[in-house]
């Protein structure tokens, strides 16, 4: 299973970071839907093969900043609210999360497709966005277990810097939470990009993009199927071989 898995993440990965240096610079363009390559040409004529090599960079970087990015604002917004001993500021940090958990993703991504321009700056804000109401409630409730254990109170009596009983110790204990949550967050941090490009928020409508590659094809499926089910298979694959690599990693972290 473990190869597997770094099988699936691999090979979408290094097509991703490798694929776009052995792309033309000027691609040629043949009739659309045609089989005239390797595998076909796409709803404008273009070369499917090339536009796989350098279609995965956007999504998976964007999929990745954004994702660290809500974690870099959730697990302190989170920690801070477990932490604190009154719980008016608890109530003012994590109320105004329910709201935004209320509000589905993709009506999130509608209200910015109407309102911002295209832009990858957009569209890592509106994923990192989405995903922030969920880690800090997930980093709150890991912080929550740690605030009432009596070793944390003894350090307290002790005289230990807020550095180290606020920070340090909670930090410690919930690794393995926020890594067991770090690789469906990046999974659903993925769908969410590809669904976003759909939208037309964060890429043009005919750039070189997987997920604009499923979406712009799909209405040759049937004259030319690798213009959708090589985009669909490897944004999948990715998807599957993150979630089977994390797993692997927390049960072999388990047992040493």
């Amino acid at each position: 299973m473990r190869v597997v898995g770094w099988s699936l993440v691999l090979v979408p990965l290094v097509l991703a970071l490798v694929g776009p240096w052995f792309v033309p610079d000027e691609p040629t363009r043949g009739a659309p839907f045609a089989g005239n390559s390797s595998l076909g040409t796409d709803f404008v004529g273009r070369d499917v093969w090339h536009q796989v090599l350098a279609g995965g960079r956007t999504v998976v970087l964007v999929a990745v900043v954004a994702t660290a990015l809500s974690y870099l604002l959730g697990v302190p917004w989170g920690v801070t609210a477990a932490m604190t001993r009154l719980r008016v500021v608890d109530e003012v940090l994590m109320r105004p999360l329910d709201l935004l958990l209320a509000v589905p993703s993709l009506l999130v991504l509608i209200l910015v497709a109407a309102i911002a321009g295209p832009g990858l700056p957009v569209l890592v804000g509106v994923v990192a966005l989405v995903n922030f109401p969920d880690v800090a409630r997930i980093s709150r409730a890991a912080a929550l277990e740690v605030a009432g254990r009596p070793a944390l109170e003894a350090m307290r009596l002790q005289g230990e810097t807020w550095w180290r009983t606020s920070i340090v110790y909670p930090g410690r204990s919930m690794v393995r939470t926020l890594a067991a949550d770090s690789g469906v967050r990046l999974t659903g941090a993925l769908y969410l990009v590809a669904s976003a490009s759909f939208l037309g928020v964060g890429v043009a409508p005919d750039a070189a993009d997987w997920a604009v590659m499923v979406d712009r094809n799909r209405v040759g499926l049937f004259l030319q199927p690798w213009a959708v089910v090589v985009p669909a298979l490897l944004i999948v694959a990715l998807s599957v071989g993150l979630n089977l690599v994390f797993d692997r990693a927390l049960r072999t972290g388990a047992r040493t």
